[in-house]
Parts: structure tokens; sequence; C-alpha cells
């Protein structure tokens, strides 16, 4: 390559102000999605679980599990490390009808007097099912404790939620798994709205965004985070994969985007509950 060449490659990467593939590597990763479920715990210890994301270069992690136990032995071991959050869930099998079960109210309410947790979640729920009784309980919860809610719903879900709850704090999984305009009138219209990007290969994919993504990602940089969402013991064989992927999303992004999107945003997002005073 001629010294010529050479400087108008250089110029070209400074004005596009994208991250290489060097300092995205180096860069800490706050992972806002994580499952230490007990079809795990048998197979991968938590100190092992903990090891396998700092090796990725993960600082901090938002954790919820099936059942709750696997969010407090990790808890307890990396208290640093591990923002515990509270699911529904006791078992398997149980995303598509704890919405119905009375009993997840009291059991929410036990764990909430006597854990520590950043929010209630990840729960499943469709917009239909919004306005139950346990589902409005949930929200009751969330707004009473002061919690974030972890929300896997489409659009509607949300925007119902937020109709009870006007000015609750929500992490969208997977943005929804809606597309970029979508995701972008959501941006626009609640500004207490985030979203992680797990899954969402989608969005990006083969070194590109696809769409309008990198636009939305941008223009609401603020609001977006990472995560690796290990839902399956298979899920965590691929954490190395998944990281992959993630920082190359981050290396085709402006150097601040990058930064707010990998640690930044989690960190403010959970301030709240790391200046919580432990008994």
């Amino acid at each position: 390559m001629s010294m010529k060449i050479l400087v108008s490659t250089l110029f070209l990467s400074m004005l596009c102000g994208t991250v290489s593939a060097s300092s995205s590597k180096d860069l800490p990763i706050f992972d806002a999605h994580i499952h230490y479920s007990h079809d795990v715990w048998d197979a991968i210890s938590p100190e092992e679980a903990i090891k396998r994301l700092k090796r990725l270069g993960v600082t901090r992690a938002m954790v919820s599990s099936t059942s709750d136990e696997g969010t407090q032995r990790l808890y307890k071991l990396a208290p640093q490390f591990v923002i515990p959050v509270l699911r529904p869930y006791r078992k398997r099998g149980t995303l598509d009808s704890w919405m119905f079960d009375e009993t997840v109210i009291p059991y929410l309410k036990e764990r909430l007097a006597n854990y520590r947790y950043a929010a209630i979640g990840e729960f499943h729920v469709k917009a239909e099912h919004i306005n139950t009784p346990v589902v409005s309980q949930l929200i009751s919860l969330a707004k009473q404790h002061e919690l974030l809610l972890h929300v896997h719903g489409d659009a509607k879900a949300v925007e119902l939620i937020y109709k009870q709850y006007p000015g609750a704090n929500i992490l969208w999984a997977h943005a929804g798994f809606e597309h970029a305009e979508r995701v972008e009138q959501m941006m626009s219209k609640y500004r207490n709205l985030w979203a992680d990007l797990s899954f969402r290969r989608d969005a990006f994919g083969n070194g590109q965004f696809i769409g309008d993504w990198r636009n939305v990602l941008i223009k609401y940089a603020e609001r977006f985070l990472l995560g690796i969402d290990t839902y399956s013991p298979q899920r965590w064989l691929q954490i190395k994969q998944v990281m992959q992927w993630q920082r190359e999303l981050l290396n085709g992004l402006p150097a601040g985007v990058a930064k707010k999107i990998a640690y930044k945003n989690g960190e403010l997002l959970i301030q709240g509950f790391a200046k919580q005073k432990v008994d």
C-alpha cells in the first residue's frame, strides 16, 4: 500500500469515527441479558460461569434465572459483578402460563422481601395478557419497589405496560424483535425505554447493519445495551461466538456510540441499585 493510500484510509477512518477491531476488542462489556437456570448448575459451576463471562470482557452482568436460586448463587459469589434480576418463573415450561398462576405474586413478594434486585424479568408476555391480574400486580410490584421491568414482548405489549405505569423504566428484551422503524417510534415515544440487542442478527449480519439499524442505534445511543442471553445450557457453549458478533457490531459504530452501548448505558441504568444500602 502506498503512503498516499494509507493516509487517505486513515483519514476516512477518523472521519467516520468507527471503532477499530482492536479497540472494540478492548471495550468492557455490560451484559444486560444473562440467565443461569437450574439445568445449567450441574454442568457449569457458579465460579466457572463467572470466569467464562469475564474472559470475554464482561465486567458486569444483569442475571436472572429459573428458578431464582441460580441468580442468588452467582450474586453471593460475585456481588460486584452480578446485578440480580427476579423472574416470575420457578421451573421450565411456564413462559406461556405464568400470567395465569396466582401463586406467582406471593412468590415475588417473598423474594423481594428477602433479597436485593435491580429489576423484575425477563418475563415473556403478550399484549393480550398485560391487563390480567397477575401481570398487573407484577407491574405494581415493580412500581412499589422502584424496579426496572425486563420485558420480552412486542411493541404493543410495551405500550400497554406504559398505560398502566407511565413512569416505568423498561428494558425491552431483544428490542421486541421489531423492525428498526418500529423500534425508533417506540424510543421516540417513551423516554424511559431501553432495549437489549440480544439475538438481533437481523439487525447486523455479515459485517454490516441491515436496514436502518445503524441510524437508529446512533440516534438513540444512550438507550441500547448488549446481551448474550444464555437461555439454555447449549447457549453457554456459544457465548464466545455471540460476543464476537457483538464486538463486530460495535466496530461498525462511531467510537462514542460503541462505548455507550458496550458498557456506559448499563452502568447508568443500574446506578440506583448500585447506590442502595446493604444491611
